[in-house]
């Protein structure tokens, strides 16, 4: 995929493996870096990567060691 590749709602669920209405509920509180084409909304990847490491804290990091 390309870093500013745009992704539908459904493929940022998938790709943060959480349910569809997380995604639109989260666009819509301004939780996740988003913007609307014709009232549908749309996620930059870059953006969606770079939101994905701001919510990565240190603790989180070495969980799975």
């Amino acid at each position: 995929m390309e870093p500013d590749e745009i992704l539908t709602l459904k493929e940022v669920a998938k790709l943060l493996k959480v349910a569809e209405k997380t995604v639109y509920t989260m666009a819509q509180n301004k939780e996740l870096p988003a913007f609307k084409v014709r009232g549908q909304w749309r996620f930059r990847r870059s953006a969606i990567d770079e939101w994905i490491d701001q919510q990565t804290t240190p603790a989180e990091e070495g969980a799975d060691e």
